[in-house]
C-alpha cells in the first residue's frame, strides 16, 4: 500500500435512538443513528403495509397461479 493517502481508521461507538450501542471502526469521528437492526421493523417483526387502495390485493390476485 502506499503511505498516506488512506483514511485514518478510528475505533467508535455507534449510538441508535433507540438505545442500543454497539462498537465498530469507521473514518468518521462519531457516528448516531435513527434506525438499528434492533428497532428497524424489518427484523422485530413490527412491519406494517400500507394498503389504501387495495393494491397488494389486486397484484396477488392478479399474478395468482
Amino acid at each position: 500500500m502506499k503511505p498516506d493517502i488512506h483514511p485514518e481508521l478510528h475505533e467508535l461507538t455507534v449510538m441508535c435512538t433507540c438505545g442500543s450501542v454497539f462498537k465498530t471502526r469507521s473514518t468518521a469521528a462519531n457516528l448516531k443513528t435513527t434506525l438499528c437492526s434492533r428497532c428497524h421493523p424489518f427484523y422485530t417483526g413490527a412491519q406494517k403495509f400500507v394498503d389504501t387502495a387495495g393494491r397488494i390485493e389486486k397484484f396477488t390476485k392478479k399474478y395468482k397461479k
